[in-house]
């Protein structure tokens, strides 16, 4: 099975920057000790006119891993109280997330 990568690009307004990258913090904690997790980076933009300021990265084992990584994040976060969509919508954060796995270039 290929390594996925899990990768999520955010536009977030600055007022909310704190507590989105509290929130983020939480949810990479835990994503850190899930089978199959690899790595992750959470980046933040600093120069350049790209429309998403902030991206967060996670390498994952195969496929396999999500499911039970992505039911671990939403039972923290009824746990927590915590709605991330809600939450997107009252901070006015705009985000695109996709899986995204390893290609060669074309004619290699």
């Amino acid at each position: 099975m290929s390594i996925v990568y899990r990768v999520d690009k955010f536009a977030v307004p600055e007022k909310a920057r704190e507590e989105f990258w509290g929130h983020v913090g939480r949810t990479h904690a835990l994503l850190r000790t899930q089978p199959g997790f690899l790595d992750d980076a959470l980046l933040e933009q600093v120069s350049g006119p790209g429309r998403f300021d902030a991206v967060t990265i996670v390498r994952w084992a195969s496929a396999d891993a999500l499911p039970a990584a992505r039911d671990a994040v939403h039972a923290a976060h009824r746990a927590e109280g915590f709605d991330p969509a809600a939450f997107f919508a009252r901070a006015g954060i705009e985000a695109d997330v996709a899986n995204y796995v390893e290609r060669s270039p074309v004619g290699t």
